[in-house]
């Protein structure tokens, strides 16, 4: 009977880690497509072109082309370890070279944490990916250099707590521009936004201490889905075109997020 029960379990983890991947893979093409009807990558992808470098909408269906095709080997369960591995290298490749430099090199103040907002929610993506890597069984024909890819699988989850602790430092620190972004329905925005800003920290620092990994990642995944639901779904309808289309990328890293949650709260051995 308790093999039952285990083999039960197991059968149901394997479905809801499939389903939040499939979660991260459909944020991950949203986001892509949009660089193809924009012509130009997302800032979250890569936050400035070079003047002197021609050719951005070329550069921009190439990467995204190659998201596209890394998350629907995702949802499609072909080579989905190796395909998880290749977009969390490519996505920390472009936070590297793109992000850091920027950050470093082009802003007037480095330290400004809401200047990182982008560069945390790729890093953020990129560790999602090796979290969908970790879930998923090892597969025969092995890409070349993913000894190195697979170090960084253990390493996805404190990518993704790193960006939740910053949000909610950004949520204390920019409370008044944060608490305009509650629905008016909601009531309380600054108490919302202060919340919010708790649940966030306290999340990030359960998934790098391992405290309670499991029950609060869970109430994460929830919580990042309602927030896609009742916040960032809304925003898009009414601003579709605010900042080319920002809201509606924030859909759409709201659906990975919720769904890179959900994979931690069931990861192995927790």
């Amino acid at each position: 009977m308790s093999t039952q029960v285990q083999l039960s379990r197991q059968i149901s983890v394997t479905r809801i880690n499939s389903l939040a991947s499939v979660l991260y893979a459909i944020g991950i093409i949203g986001i892509a497509g949009q660089q193809f009807y924009y012509k130009e990558f997302r800032p979250v992808i890569i936050p400035y072109w070079p003047t002197w470098l021609p050719g951005q909408p070329a550069f921009a269906y190439l990467i995204a082309a190659c998201m596209i095709l890394l998350s629907a080997g995702i949802i499609l369960g072909y080579k989905g370890r190796n395909n998880a591995l290749l977009l969390g290298g490519l996505l920390l490749i472009l936070t590297l070279i793109f992000h850091l430099p920027s950050l470093f090199f082009v802003t007037k103040d480095v330290w400004h944490l809401g200047l990182w907002t982008n560069a945390l929610k790729e890093l953020a993506l990129s560790g999602g990916a090796f979290v969908v890597a970790g879930s998923l069984p090892n597969e025969k024909g092995s890409l070349k250099g993913s000894r190195t890819l697979q170090g960084f699988v253990s390493a996805g989850r404190i990518f993704l707590a790193i960006m939740l602790i910053c949000f909610g430092i950004d949520h204390f620190l920019y409370s008044q521009f944060v608490a305009t972004l509650v629905p008016v329905w909601a009531g309380m925005p600054l108490f919302w936004t202060y919340f919010a800003g708790i649940a966030l920290i306290g999340t990030g620092v359960s998934i790098i201490l391992n405290i309670k990994r499991k029950q609060v990642s869970l109430l994460a995944g929830f919580m990042l889905f309602i927030w896609f639901l009742v916040l960032h779904i809304p925003r898009a309808i009414q601003y579709p075109d605010l900042d080319k289309g920002n809201e509606l990328t924030s859909v759409f890293e709201a659906l990975a997020f919720s769904g890179v949650a959900f994979l931690i709260a069931f990861a192995k051995g927790d």
